[in-house]
């Protein structure tokens, strides 16, 4: 079984990898997360995930671009509904990769992370999987969320402090500030709450 394994992150794609690699799949990491802002932050997440798949031979397909103007364009609007956006442009240029490259299947590592809406990535991969035709692997990773933690502090790897939005990063400094009326997503509400990069994803 060939799957393409989205990643969000070198730390979550930690557990995700090793599980479906013992399960007897051929996995190839898929690395396209236009969320991530600012370029400095990107830049660490990209150098990080690098630096893993040296190191355990994890091979990545990457699609490096940087693309804060659609970003914004598209969550701007309505920022309570980014989480949406992010999860559906993620895991279909996910999806459409799998199957130009002839993969049996594909997944993410956002379904490692506790900080993450965790059933919304399931819809929308497997909304995703009917749009482009292709099946999307569910498998909840979140028992390896430790395993995740321990390896990439073993291994020295940068761990992010916010999910990974301008958004995120704003409630990252502020989310005690706010009232609670507040405008947050469901995923980030939960990640703001974490400051200490050994506690998110």
């Amino acid at each position: 079984m060939k799957t393409l394994l989205h990643i969000c992150c070198a730390n979550c794609a930690i557990y995700p990898f090793e599980q479906t690699k013992e399960k007897g799949h051929e996995v190839i990491g898929f690395f396209f997360n236009p969320n991530i802002h600012p370029y400095q932050e990107y830049q660490k997440r990209l150098e990080a995930l690098k630096q893993y798949s040296e190191k355990a031979g994890l091979e990545v397909v990457y699609r490096d671009e940087y693309l804060l103007e659609e970003f914004l364009r598209n969550v701007s609007q309505k920022p309570e509904e980014r989480c949406h956006y992010c999860y559906s442009v993620r895991l279909e240029a996910t999806a459409r990769e799998a199957k130009q490259r002839g993969f049996n299947q594909f997944s993410t590592t956002l379904l490692q992370s506790t900080h993450q809406n965790h059933q919304l990535i399931k819809e929308t991969g497997e909304r995703m999987a009917k749009e482009v035709g292709i099946p999307f692997y569910y498998e909840d990773f979140r028992p390896g969320w430790r395993r995740g933690v321990e390896v990439s502090k073993a291994m020295g790897l940068y761990r992010q402090q916010y999910c990974g939005c301008v958004y995120s990063e704003k409630e990252r400094y502020m989310g005690s500030k706010k009232s609670p009326s507040s405008t947050k997503s469901p995923a980030c509400r939960q990640a703001g709450k974490h400051q200490n990069p050994n506690k998110l994803q």
